[in-house]
């Protein structure tokens, strides 16, 4: 009996944790800046500082036009589009160059070897800031495209005037099938859990994040941070390129946007699974922070219906629960219900489908599994690959030749 109450007292504790999510999210849609193409009208001014826009690309032909014209769009008086094809095995390359002809803005950057030590997307934007001539630097995938013309100008005027040397722009996700729809915001949850975007605003703690689909830094800052050699041959570049922003006492900023730009994470469970499962290896980076994600997962999100479920195997082999499985079945349907009221919201301030909160237990389920093989991947015994390049640990495994410069 014993185990029962402690199991309901468990339960309970759940429940009041989710509950307390109601007044997190209620400060985060006060305090966490959201980003449109109405924010700070007339902010297009002349004086303000030349941008580098740079993209690495390997082997998206599919996706490279769409995101280069966007950039193009833009509204910003003086930038410039670095487009870095990092040994492409398509047409990206040829795509590149015929942009580069029609505007004057695309400066082609092609990367045939892959630098020792590098692994390939952060070797491609260190080449592509070494031909760089703003003052400011911004980062972005070329599977992002901007919805706005304003994109760098609301980015740069909120840089501006948050004073923020290193400003990271959340994407709106784009979710076409019903995998993504379960899986992306489930995993999204997982990341929240050690990168909340209050903290990280937060210059007195030094809890760090940015989203490498659009990271806005000065030079200035990039130097200061070491640029790309210190995390040449990490999986997640971009959180440790903001962690060390914050060591260094510069200015960390995140916002969240409405209608700036948009991406396309993954277009299947496969790619999804293997490429969230590198995301959690290579931002929590530790056994310790895996195993706590997967413990804190298990705990707060599967628990009250793994309760559930069990209190119904009993129900209907015995017929009976008896008085403390009834209490421990009735907490774990409140702690479930509480849940779902959270993510109802969660999934309604990030522009999706509340009713998709639904489907938030079994994107859960799968997001456990996700960290399950992030910590297979810790010492060795997993492998990453990025567009093409597998990498144990930090070396090459598979690929096109690496060379030493």
């Amino acid at each position: 009996m014993m185990a029962v109450y402690l199991a309901g007292g468990i339960l309970g504790v759940v429940a009041l944790i989710w509950l307390s999510r109601h007044r997190e999210i209620s400060r985060g849609d006060r305090l966490v800046p959201r980003l449109s193409s109405g924010s700070y009208p007339g902010s297009v001014s002349a004086g303000l500082p030349r941008i580098s826009v740079i993209v690495a690309a390997k082997d998206e032909e599919a996706s490279i036009e769409r995101c280069v014209r966007s950039w193009l769009t833009q509204d910003y008086p003086d930038f410039e589009v670095i487009v870095v094809n990092d040994r492409s095995g398509d047409r990206t390359g040829t795509i590149i160059d015929a942009l580069a002809g029609e505007d004057a803005r695309v400066r082609p950057v092609h990367v045939t070897e892959l630098r020792a030590g590098w692994f390939g997307k952060n070797n491609a934007m260190r080449e592509g800031v070494a031909r760089a001539s703003g003052a400011w630097l911004c980062f972005s995938d070329a599977d992002c495209w901007q919805t706005s013309a304003r994109s760098l100008s609301v980015a740069m005027a909120d840089a501006r005037q948050s004073g923020a040397d290193f400003l990271s722009v959340l994407p709106v996700l784009e979710t076409c099938s019903v995998w993504e729809r379960i899986i992306q915001p489930a995993c999204g949850a997982v990341m929240m859990l050690w990168f909340n975007p209050l903290k990280v605003n937060d210059p007195r703690s030094s809890a760090a994040y940015a989203n490498g689909a659009f990271m806005l830094m000065s030079l200035r800052a990039y130097e200061a941070i070491g640029g790309h050699e210190p995390v040449r041959a990490e999986v997640n570049e971009d959180v440790h390129m903001a962690r060390r922003a914050k060591e260094a006492g510069l200015r960390l900023r995140v916002a969240s946007n409405t209608d700036l730009y948009r991406v396309r994470m993954y277009d299947g469970f496969r790619q999804a699974w293997r490429g969230w499962s590198r995301i959690f290896y290579g931002c929590f980076g530790t056994l310790g922070r895996l195993l706590a994600s997967l413990g804190m997962v298990t705990l707060l999100s599967l628990s009250p219906w793994l309760v559930l479920l069990g209190a119904a195997a009993v129900r209907l082999t015995s017929g009976e629960l008896g008085r403390g499985g009834s209490i421990v079945a009735f907490v774990a349907a409140a702690a479930g219900m509480m849940q779902l009221t959270v993510i109802w919201r969660f999934y309604s301030i990030s522009r999706l489908n509340p009713l998709l909160s639904l489907t938030y237990p079994f994107g859960a389920a799968i997001a456990s599994g996700m960290l399950i093989s992030a910590i297979r991947r810790l010492g060795g015994r997993g492998t990453t690959t990025w567009r093409g390049t597998t990498y144990r640990g930090d070396r090459v495994e598979s690929g096109q030749p690496v060379a030493a410069k």
